[in-house]
């Protein structure tokens, strides 16, 4: 029989493979949410990047973690409240490591420009900034360099991913309910959105009670329909537990471990 095709974000339901996902770039090894970190995770031939959007106050999107922009550079300040002028003056890499020092704030744009030369790469794109207002700007520039079926959407606000969905027929990925605002239960609640589920494979020191990727809670959700998804398998031997919980994406702080274990049996080219 002759070998299903998959294209855009269908490519994670080719069951003779795993997929990994570079988290924030490669961010144990480089700044995060960086063109830099971007690039180094896409040389190390990883399937999709995870990327977190903020919106400036003159409506730029931007891609950073936070909202505000003091862990990860020189300056503080919410992100909502600067203009794209002023995200561009801060330094992102320089509390990394002094070597990186001078590495900028990219805006979406940036990194659409970046990936024209990777056109099989997915996106895993986190709604940080969550209003409305953010996801019309960063669909718009998505669908201007043709990436939307390229892309999966993700938001703790189970709100975002209503809108999402609704408005824009994208997938979304979301997370065990405890962990969501506003989920709604019932056939036609939260669940009914999601594409993905992103499970932890250790618990948040904040969070004690967070259920973790085990075998029993995959067939949970691959019962329901929903694909389930690893963080962060960044050694060997969390990579393998993965595996062995039935996660089918691994999304990774350092994808270079993660890569090997499966390139080992034939599960990535």
């Amino acid at each position: 029989m002759e070998k299903k095709s998959f294209q855009g974000i269908e490519r994670v339901l080719d069951r003779s493979r795993v997929m990994v996902a570079g988290h924030r770039g490669m961010k144990a090894l480089y700044p995060e949410n960086t063109l830099l970190g971007f690039r180094k995770a896409l040389e190390q031939g990883v399937d999709m990047l995870e990327i977190d959007l903020n919106l400036t106050s003159d409506h730029e999107v931007v891609v950073m973690h936070d909202n505000d922009v003091s862990r990860t550079t020189d300056q503080s300040g919410l992100i909502r409240n600067m203009t794209l002028a002023q995200i561009k003056t801060l330094d992102a890499g320089g509390k990394f490591a002094e070597e990186f020092k001078g590495l900028e704030v990219p805006t979406l744009s940036e990194l659409c420009e970046l990936l024209k030369d990777w056109p099989e790469i997915l996106l895993n794109v986190e709604i940080k900034e969550r209003t409305h207002e953010t996801v019309d700007c960063a669909m718009k520039i998505l669908e201007q360099y043709a990436m939307l079926e390229r892309c999966v959407f993700t938001c703790f606000d189970a709100e975002i991913i209503d809108y999402m969905v609704d408005t824009y027929q994208v997938k979304t990925q979301g997370f065990p309910k405890e962990y969501m605002d506003n989920f709604r239960e019932g056939p036609d609640g939260t669940y009914s959105k999601l594409f993905a589920v992103g499970i932890a494979m250790e618990a948040f020191p904040d969070r004690p009670d967070m259920r973790l990727l085990s075998p029993e809670l995959t067939k949970e959700f691959q019962d329901m329909g929903i694909e389930v998804w690893g963080f962060c398998p960044d050694d060997e031997q969390t990579a393998e537990e993965a595996l062995s919980s039935g996660s089918t994406l691994f999304t990774c702080n350092n994808p270079i471990p993660a890569l090997a274990v499966l390139k080992k049996k034939g599960l990535h080219e």
